[in-house]
């Protein structure tokens, strides 16, 4: 059984909502789960649940906010919910670890810990992005703002073994997220990437326009961390926008209310495609460990579906399949 660590602390609404994603995951998925952070709390709020599945609790006394310094932080407080959760990958513990906390804490706290896979520079953060057929991975998300080409083809890569071993696509489809289609358009960085993603094992179509990201021509979006977590963001306003306007618009006047009734399931599968809580968690690739950051919003089902993410990439052995990748480019 694969064995799967919680930061229970971590996260806008921890450790309520993190703890019913844990209780659901445990009844639901063949996981075993360790919940990490204050003993007292988490027996505190475990007492409200009849069944609890398989969870266990591992002590930890402190807690990495929001606000914090991240590099500062993972120093100071080494006793943090998310040093320990991390650890116990290092310590063969468990396979892998979510948290809805801190991001640059647990970037760092996995780089101190876990180390990169060998040949990897920069480890990215993936995301699904919705389109009109199907999830597309986008990557990096946020966590490197200043890239070269390499570190580009790096994200193409890994975002490729992502694509193919945990979503399961036959020979994903990689982008280069650009202005322009053709391979001499944009910044220099967008220029010089192009042709090492054009030599890279991977089914690269070349560049596409921002306009492609939701039509789904592409199963892998590759950019650097200051355009993809801009991306993101906006996706993220856009969503949570036009699913207001559509409430707002049924709620005018009896006719709409009627309307609304009867729309109701279609709304429901529409939310379901642009719900983030839908994707769950993102995955770090690069580094050396399975981990997987939930939004900082994370509710129950958000976590659950981290949970779930996480026991995918262990199962399809995501690290192994980006190890033997670099391997090969290296020698």
């Amino acid at each position: 059984m694969i064995r799967v660590a919680l930061d229970a602390m971590g996260g806008d609404y921890a450790p309520v909502e993190i703890i019913k994603g844990a209780v659901d995951a445990s009844l639901e998925l063949p996981v075993s789960i360790v919940l990490v952070g204050d003993k007292q709390t988490l027996e505190r709020e475990l007492g409200r649940y009849r069944s609890l599945g398989k969870l266990s609790i591992f002590h930890a006394s402190e807690v990495i906010e929001n606000d914090e310094s991240p590099v500062s932080a993972v120093k100071q407080k080494k006793d943090s919910s998310i040093n320990v959760a991390v650890s116990l990958v290092k310590n063969d513990v468990v396979d892998a670890v979510v948290s809805a906390g801190n991001t640059g804490a647990l970037m760092a706290s996995a780089l101190f810990s876990l180390g990169r896979i060998a040949e990897v520079e920069r480890p990215a953060i993936a995301t699904l992005f919705p389109t009109r057929s199907h999830p597309a991975l986008l990557l990096d998300m946020g966590a490197n703002v200043d890239c070269k080409p390499k570190h580009l083809k790096q994200f193409a890569e890994m975002g490729y073994q992502y694509a193919k071993h945990v979503m399961h696509i036959d020979n994903p489809r990689v982008g280069l997220l650009n202005i322009g289609e053709e391979k001499e358009k944009g910044n220099e960085l967008a220029v010089e990437s192009w042709p090492l993603l054009a030599e890279a094992r991977i089914n690269f179509i070349g560049n596409i326009e921002a306009k492609d990201i939701l039509s789904g021509k592409v199963d892998v979006i590759v950019c650097d961390g200051f355009v993809g977590n801009l991306i993101l963001k906006f996706g993220e306003s856009i969503s949570d926008l036009l699913l207001d306007l559509f409430k707002k618009e049924l709620a005018k006047n009896l006719v709409s209310k009627f309307a609304a009734f009867l729309l109701l399931p279609a709304v429901e599968n529409i939310k379901k495609v642009i719900d983030y809580d839908e994707v769950g968690g993102a995955p770090m690739l690069g580094i050396n460990g399975i981990v997987f950051k939930a939004h900082g919003r994370a509710k129950a089902k958000a976590i659950k579906n981290a949970i779930r993410a996480a026991q995918e990439a262990v199962q399809e052995d995501l690290i192994g399949c980006i190890s033997k990748m670099e391997k090969n480019h290296a020698g």
